[in-house]
């Protein structure tokens, strides 16, 4: 049996809101917070919630229709690097201040995208 693969923006964004918001250990202080109900994919990006930890932005959620950007906004060069790590496509965003942006291009990355943002949320809780 072939199971289908995920590739759609809006459907990525759920099951990453859903796995953010169930977690337990170093991310169960995330929360899904200003999320827009009605977002819907487009070419640059539609923004379709933050992810915060304990009040403090770690990423916004932008939907393209075939998969979801994380743009980091807490140390994206660690962000970088725990992307990379768990083989997600990431590359650093050249703004004031710096960002990275973490490619999530299908069902399947949505756990590891979760994971790089709980070594983040980890890592700002021993920095506490």
């Amino acid at each position: 049996m072939v199971e289908d693969r995920i590739t759609d923006g809006r459907r990525i964004a759920e099951l990453l809101a859903s796995e953010l918001e169930g977690r337990e250990g170093p991310l169960s202080g995330a929360s899904v917070t200003d999320a827009v109900p009605d977002a819907g994919p487009s070419p640059d990006g539609t923004r379709a919630y933050d992810v915060e930890y304990e009040g403090t932005t770690l990423a916004t959620a932008l939907l393209l229709p075939d998969r979801v950007l994380l743009e980091v906004r807490a140390r994206p060069d660690r962000a970088l690097e725990a992307a990379n790590e768990l083989g997600l496509r990431a590359r650093p965003k050249a703004t004031d201040p710096p960002r990275t942006l973490v490619f999530v291009e299908s069902g399947a990355e949505v756990k590891r995208a979760s994971d790089a943002l709980a070594t983040l949320g980890s890592e700002a809780a021993d920095r506490s």
